[in-house]
């Protein structure tokens, strides 16, 4: 079962366009999830256990409006609640014979469940871009915040999935991590010979942090890029395994005037150690091909890839004794400190 802290919090787990006609299985915090939609196209978030046998609803089908279990074909209606045993016709299924149901909200194009028991199973998930107003539930988190998707001047476009070896935490820490461009991303995000990272701020937020003055000399900093800029960076952790980036070149140095780009990470862990991540670009950009904005950043995370799947250990550390730091590691070090206070294990160590 998941850890109490992390159940309270809402996580992507699926792109809204993935889940369509038929069950979908994803996995969330080592918990295994079927997503299907029923008859109006609203998105349901189950364990992926039927209540019977324990067979695996995602091998079912959906029929009329209903999940069919693989097994047996025991129908269950949106509510979780079972409507058929054709074994017995006559038989009318009392309330204990259901599936588990988990809440669920579609925002930014993915669907997101949280895994606290007793949250409103259905919570903006008609399908549709709906209110992402924390459930009424007290102890429930609000949906990661991304200030972005709410201005109409930028561009919305996801990337991925991407499954990555490694746990949430050390992928957001790397989001957080300049020192690492002029190595990993030689040529684009950084260069050998400029290394050095000036002075930044970072303040403590009740969501994470926020890290600003952040100042790096880049190559090609985004697909326009005509030359070298110094770019200067802003960081919010919204999520114990969400953050957002804003990103503003020198002026003069691409081919969109007023450019300027934000992308937010969104990660579901699925296990400690196994991760699936996606990218939210707004962009200042309504005349570029996805797949050619899709493209850059696959570049550049890909580059990221190899390099977060060789850290040992995959979980991160939380102990300040565990690892080296310096100056340059502030971001991360508060990102650590978040993560001990709010009480994260999973995916920590």
């Amino acid at each position: 079962m998941p850890h109490p802290v992390e159940s309270t919090h809402w996580h992507p787990v699926a792109a809204l366009a993935d889940v369509q006609a038929q069950p979908v299985a994803v996995q969330l915090l080592d918990q295994s999830l079927v997503l299907w939609r029923d008859e109006a196209g609203a998105v349901h978030a189950w364990a992926d256990q039927c209540p019977h046998r324990g067979a695996r609803l995602s091998l079912g089908r959906v029929c009329a409006g209903r999940l069919e279990c693989p097994y047996h074909g025991w129908q269950f209606a949106p509510s979780g609640q079972c409507v058929r045993v054709p074994a017995l016709p006559d038989f009318v299924p009392p309330a204990g014979h259901a599936a588990r149901v988990f809440a669920v909200q579609v925002w930014s194009e993915l669907v997101w469940v949280c895994l606290e028991p007793g949250v409103p199973v259905a919570v903006g998930g008609s399908g549709t871009e709906d209110d992402h107003e924390s459930s009424a539930v007290p102890a429930v988190q609000a949906l990661p915040q991304f200030e972005a998707e709410a201005d109409d001047r930028l561009r919305k476009i996801n990337c991925g999935p991407y499954d990555v070896s490694t746990s949430a935490p050390r992928i957001v820490e790397n989001f957080l991590d300049m020192a690492h461009f002029g190595f990993v991303h030689q040529g684009w995000l950084g260069a050998r010979d400029t290394p050095d990272i000036p002075d930044y701020q970072v303040e403590s937020t009740p969501t994470g942090l926020v890290a600003s003055g952040c100042k790096a000399w880049q190559p090609q900093s985004n697909l326009h890029s005509t030359r070298g800029a110094l770019v200067e960076y802003r960081y919010e952790v919204t999520g114990p395994y969400t953050a957002v980036l804003t990103k503003v070149p020198e002026a003069g140095s691409t081919t969109v005037q007023g450019w300027r780009e934000s992308i937010a990470l969104f990660i579901c862990p699925m296990g400690p150690e196994r991760s699936r991540v996606w990218f939210r670009l707004a962009v200042a950009d309504f005349a570029t091909d996805d797949a050619q904005l899709q493209a850059f950043q696959h570049t550049i995370f890909t580059q990221d890839q190899p390099v977060l799947e060789s850290q040992r250990p995959a979980c991160l550390p939380l102990d300040v004794r565990a690892e080296a730091h310096t100056a340059a590691d502030k971001a991360s070090a508060a990102y650590r400190r978040f993560l001990r206070q709010a009480g994260i294990r999973f995916g920590t160590c």
